[in-house]
């Protein structure tokens, strides 16, 4: 999705993961911590996904990694999550 596109493969994620979160009747208040990984040569190419996921997700705690490769040629972007979903009885 998107080659090349850091903005558009940071959407692509954030995208997947709200409706990840939307299958349980939860949105982005319910994320306790995000991992955001960046295939990233320079410091831009962070700041760009960062804009994204900000823009999307808000302040979840979340922390910004740049990484030399990820698990599918030309990805540039993962992001791991954890949520809480559902209620204590």
């Amino acid at each position: 999705m998107a080659p090349g596109d850091f903005q558009g493969q940071a959407l692509r994620a954030v995208e997947n993961l709200l409706t990840a979160l939307a299958r349980h009747s939860v949105g982005p208040e319910s994320l306790l911590k995000t991992t955001v990984f960046v295939v990233a040569h320079e410091r831009s190419d962070l700041v760009r996904v960062w804009d994204v996921v900000a823009a999307r997700l808000g302040q979840a705690p979340s922390i910004l990694v740049g990484v030399w490769l990820l698990g599918y040629p030309e990805q540039l972007v993962e992001i791991e999550a954890i949520a809480v979903v559902g209620s204590e009885a």
